[in-house]
């Protein structure tokens, strides 16, 4: 029961929900009878992939969930291609009647959103800097914590090469560890920025909606909708930035890897000529060590000021669509693929137990 335990919370909604979501997309543009077999192949291709690196043992619990995961796709697939006509057509019904009920107030509103424009910025701005400011941080201390290898490699060259040999590998070893340790407390330091983030978020759309009601007084519904669309396209950009700081460090793990693996190859040939070939690697491995730090740092630190303006983007887009009263395909979509992931979440977490 515990494997069975286990192996459900390797299973993560969002995945399974991003693989659904790009399937929806791709159906979407094609003649639909062509494409419902070949689609549906590619899906079942997908999820598979996805179970399989996810579950760790494909256990009986996996093989179910493949099982029921595919019939669940293609019914969504059905409901979905109903909500979005429905969905589309509402939004641009009440998009037109918020339009013509703010038009009399449209400079108070111009006003307003220009408010919230600059208060976002104003916050954004410290978060930028304390996101720059940890990746600096973060990766100095992995930067001293590698140091003393380099050290240390250069030192054990003076030995014989039997005994150089022997404790390459324990070495290799250690340093890879560091190189975990220190990629993981990277990725520690980081995260919570991000959830800080939506909860920044969620507060300026809330400043917004006090600011535009006095406004939009009988069309309350309508501008909830389009504000819950702007908060689920924050958010989006908010899990972006999660999910980049995420990928930049997991390939920043994998470049100092490199050296670990070079060293274990090494350990594993022969001793002859062992220090001829060590000896450039240990004069090197501070400054690629180095650089790898620097290109990661000049990746990731601007990311936040990135996100700022994403957002300010996000809100100057809102206020055309309230000047001109015309939706863009992008506000039901989000809709759409928010109500994707629900559903694939709450699929996820009634998925019965397999049974023995």
């Amino acid at each position: 029961l515990h494997g069975l335990a286990g192996a459900r919370a390797d299973v993560n909604p969002d995945e399974v929900a991003s693989v659904l979501w790009k399937y929806f997309t791709e159906l979407g543009g094609h003649a639909k009878e062509t494409v419902d077999q070949l689609h549906q192949t590619e899906l079942t291709k997908q999820l598979n992939t996805l179970l399989e690196s996810n579950l760790r043992s494909v256990n009986s619990y996996a093989e179910d969930l493949q099982r029921r995961l595919v019939p669940f796709a293609t019914e969504l697939q059905a409901r979905l291609a109903q909500d979005s006509q429905r969905l589309k057509e509402q939004i641009r019904r009440e998009l037109a009647e918020l339009q013509a009920k703010l038009a009399p107030y449209a400079d108070e509103v111009h006003q307003q959103i220009g408010t919230n424009i600059r208060q976002l910025q104003a916050k954004m701005s410290p978060y930028a800097e304390e996101l720059r400011s940890q990746v600096d941080r973060g990766a100095g201390e992995l930067r001293k914590a590698l140091e003393p290898y380099a050290t240390e490699l250069r030192d054990r060259l003076q030995d014989n090469a039997e005994s150089v040999q022997a404790s390459l590998s324990p070495y290799a070893d250690r340093l890879q560890q560091q190189i975990d340790g220190g990629v993981e407390s990277l990725k520690q330091r980081l995260a919570p920025l991000s959830e800080e983030l939506k909860v920044q978020v969620g507060q300026s759309v809330e400043e917004l909606r006090r600011g535009l009601s006095p406004y939009a007084q009988h069309v309350q519904d309508s501008l909830n909708r389009q504000l819950e669309s702007l908060t689920a396209q924050m958010e989006q950009a908010a899990e972006e930035l999660r999910t980049r700081l995420a990928t930049s460090s997991e390939e920043l793990r994998a470049q100092l890897s490199v050296v670990a693996q070079e060293l274990r190859q090494a350990a594993g040939s022969d001793a002859e000529g062992l220090q001829q070939r060590l000896a450039p690697l240990a004069q090197q491995l501070d400054a690629r060590v180095g650089q790898t730090l620097e290109a990661f740092r000049q990746q990731a630190a601007p990311f936040g000021e990135t996100f700022g303006r994403q957002l300010v983007e996000r809100l100057e887009a809102m206020r055309g669509k309230l000047d001109s009263g015309t939706a863009g395909v992008e506000d039901h979509l989000e809709l759409l693929e928010k109500e994707v992931r629900e559903k694939v979440a709450a699929f996820l977490s009634t998925a019965p137990p397999a049974q023995n």
